[in-house]
């Protein structure tokens, strides 16, 4: 059974910068696409990026040029740098590994952002 574990969240200024991490377990990581996710008080859970196995990303247009996705197959762990933070991002940040038909969701790590 795979399980994904978030960590690296956390209160942070504005146009402030955290890492986020994820560690996978129970899956061969290089073949899963991972993927960070995000749930903001009161709205729907958005798509933040993915990268697949191979390592081609891509990002939601709100995010681009300020976050990066990037993984460590080594390590099976996939990370978030997030760079230039808004109030905006504040939100339930969570880790999504597929290989169809799996999937696996970790728990969530919430990042602030405030001043």
């Amino acid at each position: 059974q795979g399980q994904l574990v978030e960590s690296g969240g956390g209160l942070v200024q504005p146009g402030g910068s955290l890492r986020l991490s994820c560690a996978a377990s129970g899956i061969t990581f290089s073949l899963y696409t991972m993927a960070w996710y995000r749930q903001a008080p009161g709205k729907q859970r958005e798509l933040v990026a993915t990268i697949a196995g191979g390592g081609s990303t891509n990002y939601a247009d709100s995010v681009k040029g300020r976050f990066a996705i990037s993984r460590g197959n080594a390590k099976n762990t996939v990370y978030l740098q997030m760079n230039a933070l808004k109030p905006e991002d504040t939100a339930v940040y969570y880790c999504h590994g597929s290989l169809s038909p799996l999937m696996y969701w970790g728990q969530g790590t919430q990042v602030t952002v405030s001043s």
